[in-house]
């Protein structure tokens, strides 16, 4: 069945017992694939019959859907003329984990973050409307996502405006709005089905065609069905803001949910229909599960998988935290929806009442972090390199101007990988070293990140301690002599390869492929990245010729950027080379790969050294 379907047209005319049969198809795809690369698992499976609805009652692409975060969005690219190079997905090359309108018109927007579909999805409603299109625009996004605030600043801009608009409320954890008595349920499986809508249409017909009363007619009846569903039901926030509901409907049922949705198309303005979908449905692990199976590297199927946790910075972090705790009752740990992957779950379970988790609300998050550091507390905010673009503001005006020294866990540092563009942590030290009084450190080893913590604490001013993902990396660093913000390996050379976190690596094993060639280097290895060290970072440098930057971030406000201002400024004379990546969004791949292509590997960096010097 599934080998039929090569655009989203390929799925009018078959029944739903043929639909069932695709569904599950589309499930073994999805299992069989990220078994293989990794990937999004649980989210995806309870999205399938879902996905095949809309494109059934929608005419994609012209009818535009946007998935809010779009980790669930396999099922639409199976649908969506991708079927052949689904098994590329998530490798390089191939194609992404999530939505990305380079691939296809089908995807309307890159997208990777939560909150944001609503606000687009109004924008191009609005836009459609203007022109006179007629054609719709669908949001789905997840209970989840609908934590975050701009989900609901978006609700408050759209409600009550005649748009063409649907927003699909994918529910699979928890019910937005509370269903009380059995009055309600009855109600809603009443309003959710054919026979309703039907028989809702067929009184407005009839009563339409009758002389002078017959609009009256129609504006009674609907007075009396909301009368009955005020008193016997919770009136919900979307109908407070504007906008009609329909549900709660089986999002696993094809026929209910096309039902729902081309009622919602009658409409002509906002409209919410809520679905229930089973998390992980169709792989019992996944279904028992779930968290466990939301972001996954390659595993056994026939195994499930292993929950066992190698050492990595993240669980380091996380039970280093917990031993501070131990010895001071001020400390408390807050993530934004991000417990497992910040390594908090541990800290979660010891100290209860200490534990945050403000879900997906980074930037509440971080304030609410700054006042618990107002009231005397030692708050860490953990949270990925990529969501804390958000925070921006907050680190600014609620912790910097406040003068109060919150201390952020920058988790994903750097090139992440697989998860791609919208995830890559390329761009927090150009971001938030423009914050006057922050402190920011990039450890490289499990102990320098721990050092880092133990400053951070000890500091007045916000800090930052900035890490990669994964585990220390393994090389022999018995070279290096600590200088606190900073360490060094190698006696005074012509040239200097000055760089911090993961990607010291690369340095080193450039240096390594050097001293074989009988050029000798020294690596000078930041700690301590903002304010920079520059008095020993230019003591270091010496009468070097080639200083050499090399960093996993954006060139633009870098490292690399202020280092060489400050050469220029001093009475040295090397001459400077910045390596870092140069205004590109960097795609998804393996970490590796993706440093060949960027020129950041070590056999790059020591060609170009090299090349130069010879």
């Amino acid at each position: 069945m599934i080998e039929n379907i090569k655009s989203p047209k390929d799925l009018n005319g078959l029944d739903y017992d043929a639909l069932d049969t695709l569904a599950c198809e589309i499930r073994e795809k999805i299992i069989s694939t990220v078994e293989k690369n990794g990937g999004h698992l649980a989210s995806n499976l309870g999205m399938v019959e879902a996905t095949i609805a809309l494109h059934r009652v929608f005419d994609t692409p012209l009818d535009k859907i946007i998935f809010d975060v779009s980790h669930q969005c396999y099922a639409h690219k199976i649908i969506c003329e991708r079927l052949d190079t689904f098994d590329t997905l998530r490798q390089k090359g191939g194609i992404s984990g999530f939505t990305n309108p380079d691939e296809s018109i089908y995807d309307t927007v890159f997208a990777g973050h939560s909150g944001t579909s609503l606000s687009t999805a109004i924008g191009i409603a609005e836009a459609e409307k203007l022109k006179g299109s007629g054609l719709y625009t669908v949001a789905v996004i997840g209970d989840g996502s609908f934590t975050n605030g701009m989900a609901y600043e978006a609700l408050n801009n759209c409600g009550n405006k005649n748009l063409d608009l649907i927003i699909l409320l994918n529910d699979n954890e928890m019910s937005i709005s509370k269903n009380v008595g059995g009055m309600h349920h009855s109600l809603s499986t009443i309003r959710t089905s054919t026979r309703y809508f039907a028989l809702k249409h067929g009184i407005k017909r009839v009563c339409t065609k009758i002389p002078f009363i017959g609009e009256s007619l129609v504006n009674i009846f609907k007075y009396i069905r909301d009368f009955i569903k005020r008193i016997s039901t919770n009136y919900n926030i979307f109908e407070s803001l504007g906008c009609d509901y329909i549900g709660p409907v089986d999002g696993n049922n094809i026929k209910k949910l096309e039902a729902a949705l081309i009622e919602a198309k009658t409409k002509h303005r906002p409209s919410v229909v809520h679905i229930v979908t089973k998390k992980g449905k169709g792989y019992t692990y996944s279904e028992e599960n779930p968290e466990s199976y939301h972001a996954l590297a390659p595993f056994d199927r026939e195994k499930g998988v292993d929950i066992t946790e190698s050492e990595t910075f993240s669980g380091r972090f996380g039970k280093y935290l917990c031993a501070l705790a131990e010895k001071d009752e001020r400390i408390c740990a807050i993530t934004a929806a991000m417990v497992d992957g910040t390594g908090l779950s541990t800290f979660s379970r010891r100290f209860p009442d200490r534990f945050f988790d403000t879900a997906i609300a980074e930037e509440h998050g971080a304030t609410f972090s700054a006042g618990l550091t107002y009231g005397k507390m030692k708050p860490v905010f953990a949270i990925y390199s990529t969501f804390a673009q958000r925070i921006y503001d907050q680190l600014f005006h609620d912790a910097a101007l406040q003068k109060l020294p919150l201390v952020i866990a920058l988790d994903r540092a750097g090139i992440v990988g697989a998860d791609g563009v919208t995830h890559q942590g390329l761009y927090d030290y150009s971001l938030f070293s423009s914050i006057p009084g922050i402190r920011i450190y990039s450890p490289e080893t499990y102990h320098e990140m721990e050092r880092c913590f133990d400053k951070a604490f000890a500091g007045e001013t916000p800090a930052i301690v900035r890490y990669p993902r994964g585990s220390e990396s393994l090389y022999d660093r018995s070279g290096f002599t600590d200088f606190t913000e900073l360490t060094a390996m190698g006696a005074d050379s012509d040239i200097v390869i000055i760089t911090y976190g993961k990607i010291t690596e690369e340095a080193y094993g450039a240096a390594q492929i050097l001293e074989k060639l009988g050029i000798g280097v020294r690596i000078v290895k930041l700690i301590d990245i903002c304010p920079l060290p520059f008095g020993k970072i230019l003591a270091l440098i010496g009468k070097a010729r080639l200083v050499y930057i090399l960093e996993e971030g954006i060139r633009s406000g870098s490292v690399g950027e202020k280092i060489a201002a400050k050469i220029a400024e001093s009475s040295l004379s090397a001459r400077v080379i910045i390596k870092a990546v140069d205004n590109a969004f960097v795609p998804h791949g393996q970490r590796n790969e993706l440093l060949c292509d960027l020129c950041l590997d070590k056999t790059s960096v020591a060609h170009e050294i090299y090349n130069v010097i010879r």
